[in-house]
């Protein structure tokens, strides 16, 4: 992981160098900035959504885990032997966890504490919800055979939801990023064209009523607000990207932080169209 980050470091230090020595001063500079940046801090933004990618296989996995674990229990078996012996099958990702759950049930670890842990370690919310409630009828003295049953039915259900929500919200994905692009063209259209035209005939007017230096002043004036109207248009931009995209990744994931690679997509590549169109 460590030669990872360096290696994104480097490349994008020195995408970042060849980009200013090439193109300094022209409407490139700013894109292949953006894309030096975005080279540089790669192996984090990969980082984090590798361990979103996990967290889903995990939460998956427990399913299957859970299942297998059911039908030990409903044979008969007690809850820390069958654990030990489905411990041997792959769960993908979970396995490790599966495993060290088994470990500790072995080494006499309570099997409370053993569940607690196996929870914190996956770091999944789903997993931690699941095993507490399975943590709480083993302390009551239900029965946890029922427990697990209803368990494994419960985050079925949330998977299907979560399953259908993200089907159901492809088209408003697909809307999202039309509407983005839309909005793009639309501030290149007001930045290349009309504010120029206005700028043209705001410098026409205060040339005629201006005379000298005052005239000339009003002038420049004008050119410098125009200006600010570019950066404004550019803020505008990435401002809606990134909002539109965490919008994306609430209606198709349900979380906001899922949304920020939809962010990260629509403000980079409307920062890099933005700046290298309008110049």
């Amino acid at each position: 992981m460590k030669t990872d980050k360096a290696i994104s470091m480097i490349l994008g230090g020195v995408i970042g160098i060849v980009d200013y020595l090439l193109f300094f001063g022209t409407r490139w500079f700013k894109a292949g900035f953006v894309i030096a940046l975005l080279v540089f801090f790669s192996s984090y933004l990969t980082a984090f959504f590798r361990e979103n990618k996990r967290q889903k296989e995990v939460e998956t996995k427990f399913l299957e885990f859970s299942r297998t674990l059911v039908e030990k229990v409903k044979t008969g078996i007690p809850i820390p032997k069958a654990i030990i012996q489905v411990s041997e099958t792959d769960f993908g990702a979970l396995s490790k966890h599966v495993k060290k759950l088994a470990y500790q049930i072995e080494w006499g670890i309570p099997l409370r504490e053993a569940l607690n842990t196996f929870a914190n370690d996956t770091g999944n919310a789903v997993i931690k919800r699941s095993v507490s409630i399975v943590v709480e009828a083993e302390q009551s003295g239900g029965n946890i055979t029922d427990v697990l049953q209803a368990v494994t039915d419960s985050i079925l259900q949330i998977k299907k939801i979560k399953d259908e929500r993200r089907s159901n919200a492809y088209s408003q994905t697909m809307q999202g990023y039309f509407v983005f692009f839309i909005f793009i063209g639309i501030m290149l259209m007001l930045q290349i064209y009309l504010v120029p035209q206005l700028g043209d005939i705001t410098s026409s007017v205060l040339s005629g009523l201006g005379e000298g230096y005052e005239g000339l002043s009003k002038v420049e004036t004008a050119k410098s607000s125009a200006l600010d109207i570019n950066s404004i248009f550019t803020w505008l931009v990435l401002i809606q990207g990134f909002f539109a995209g965490l919008m994306i990744g609430k209606f198709a994931e349900g979380d906001l932080k899922m949304g920020l690679k939809h962010s990260l997509i629509l403000m980079v590549v409307g920062y890099v169209i933005i700046s290298t169109v309008s110049g």
